[in-house]
């Protein structure tokens, strides 16, 4: 430390007072199911990015916000990297890489009860021509395992960027589950993002358009115990959101009209259940995140419809938002 970098003796002791306000994106990678949706609600405090035991089930990218008095934190949910199989797998790691080049700081979220696979290293690979970008080991469901083993998986998780040619920023253990490390992992990112402005008024906890959120809540629900059908086979649009007319002003009603897609008409059974007993379970369950989210009572008319093969259709892709 050169003379010139010494404080005066008349300079305020108090530096914080003075700190720079910070703001900018952070974004989670990791193969599926590796926690990061979990991971974004837990920092945000507020579901927000949809959470499923499925893998593949994020598809927008959903943005939470962090406010911190001295920084922004803008979280970006990408969808998990695979390997593509269809038009829809192609577009979706598109949106991945697109997303990495924008942000300001890299998550990569690796559960501390799996060994570290292909799937890791192709990632770290991917992550290794970012250069300028600083990425931060995040070892995600850390309850799931002894000390021991934590430890291990630590040092296997430092090897994994020397290996792809990179040093990590920070490596973290977290639960979200538990909210173990998760505001210490926030108060890591914080210094590597840029100095700068809030970019979202206090107060906003996504961008997201609020019926995209509604859709991925009840896609959410429509998921939730259909174990042998692939995820990417339901689409849900949200056709329109109206407040019920001549309800008095202390008693507000939102009318929500939404079309839950499936590619074929033998998935229609599975999704509506007999006698319309698992449709209706899908109703309540998200109606309850729905009203929770708007902070309104919630009038919920779901139907669902075949688009046949919309995975593999650009006009059908693009018709339901992709």
């Amino acid at each position: 430390m050169g003379a010139m970098d010494a404080p005066s003796p008349d300079s305020p002791a108090d530096e914080t007072a003075t700190a720079p306000h910070r703001s900018g994106f952070a974004c989670f990678v990791g193969r599926p199911n590796a926690g990061k949706s979990t991971l974004t609600n837990a920092l945000v405090g507020t579901k927000v990015a949809i959470t499923s035991n499925r893998p593949q089930t994020t598809r927008h990218t959903v943005r939470g916000i962090v406010h911190r008095p001295e920084a922004q934190l803008v979280l970006v949910d990408t969808p998990g990297l695979h390997k593509p199989r269809t038009l829809l797998g192609e577009r979706l790691n598109d949106v991945v890489r697109t997303t990495w080049a924008e942000v300001d700081v890299i998550g990569f979220c690796l559960p501390a009860d799996q060994k570290i696979g292909p799937g890791d290293r192709f990632i770290a690979g991917e992550l290794a021509g970012l250069k300028r970008t600083p990425k931060v080991a995040v070892v995600t469901k850390s309850d799931l395992v002894g000390s021991k083993a934590l430890a291990e998986q630590l040092i296997a998780v430092d090897r994994l960027g020397k290996e792809a040619g990179f040093e990590w920023a920070e490596i973290v253990p977290v639960s979200a589950v538990e909210d173990r490390q998760v505001p210490l992992l926030a108060d890591l990112l914080v210094p590597l993002l840029p100095e700068g402005p809030p970019l979202y008024p206090d107060g906003d906890l996504t961008d997201e358009p609020e019926q995209v959120m509604v859709a991925e809540l009840i896609r959410e629900a429509a998921l939730e115990g259909v174990r042998d059908e692939l995820p990417h086979s339901i689409a849900v649009v949200v056709e329109e959101m109206l407040p019920r007319e001549d309800r008095p002003a202390d008693r507000p009603l939102l009318d929500i009209h939404a079309n839950i897609f499936l590619e074929r008409p033998s998935q229609k059974g599975i999704v509506i259940g007999p006698k319309g007993k698992r449709l209706k379970e899908v109703g309540t369950a998200s109606r309850v995140h729905i009203e929770a989210l708007l902070g309104t009572p919630v009038y919920l008319d779901l139907h669902v419809k075949v688009a046949k093969d919309w995975q593999r259709d650009p006009k059908a892709l693009r018709r339901l938002g992709f």
